[in-house]
Parts: structure tokens; sequence; C-alpha cells
């Protein structure tokens, strides 16, 4: 079963919003977005110079990923295995051949990973990389 990689256009732009409303709730994140604000983010995105890639086994999207070229590195905004997917090596797959292929020229790599998202965490570790910032709020009244 080889992975196959293509790119999104912003034609697909509802079924990258789909899969981000399930990585929204996969990572318990508190974003309050419809689907429909979901969308129309993501084409917002695409027109404005992110790129995004699906992944696919059999012909069927197991993950996506989100990023853009910033001036010194690339910040990857988005990155998504479905649940079924997860720990078979899907994701270090589709990782290691966005390096060798859409990010070859880059030689710094940036994400955002909730700090409760304990899973994100290890496998972004284990796939070389170290922790940067943090970044703290908090809420309510003084």
């Amino acid at each position: 079963m080889t992975m196959e990689y293509q790119k999104a256009l912003l034609k697909d732009s509802r079924t990258l919003a789909q899969m981000n409303r399930r990585l929204i709730v996969d990572t318990r994140h508190r974003n309050p977005m419809n689907l429909s604000q979901l969308n129309r983010r993501m084409r917002g995105w695409l027109r404005e110079g992110y790129r995004a890639y699906f992944f696919k086994r059999d012909g069927r999207v197991i993950g996506y990923c989100v990023f853009i070229k910033q001036k010194d590195y690339l910040y990857i905004r988005q990155f998504y295995i479905e649940r079924a997917e997860r720990r078979k090596g899907s994701g270090r797959e589709a990782l290691g051949w966005l390096r060798r292929h859409a990010w070859k020229r880059e030689s710094r790599l940036r994400m955002d990973v909730l700090v409760g998202n304990r899973a994100a965490i290890g496998f972004w570790r284990s796939a070389g990389f170290k922790d940067y910032c943090l970044t703290m709020e908090r809420e309510g009244a003084p």
C-alpha cells in the first residue's frame, strides 16, 4: 500500500475544511468555527500563498498538510492523519515525502502543537523537532 500525494487546489477547500474540523476535535482545540467558516478560511489561506497536500492510500485521502514559506523558515500550519491511520507510520511517511519533495530546500521547519496534545508532541519530537517556545495565557479577571 504505497502512499500517494496530491497537491490540494482551491476546489479542494471543502475537503480540507472537513478534515480540519476533525483535527480541531481530535486536538481539543478551542476553535469554534463551523464547516462553512473553516472552508472560507482555507480558501483564504490558499489564495494568500499557503500550499496544501493530501496524503492518499488506495485512492482515499488519509491526511493532509497546509504550510507556507516565511522569511526564515517554513511554517507547518496544519498536519493531520485520520484516526484509523495513526500509529501505522503514515505520518512519518508523509513527513518524509514532504521533506524530500515539497520542502527539499527548507532548512528550518516550524509548527505549533497544543501542550495538551501529548501524542503529537511525541510524534514531532521523534521526527527530530525540538521545543522552541512556549506560549502562555491567562483567562479571567485579574
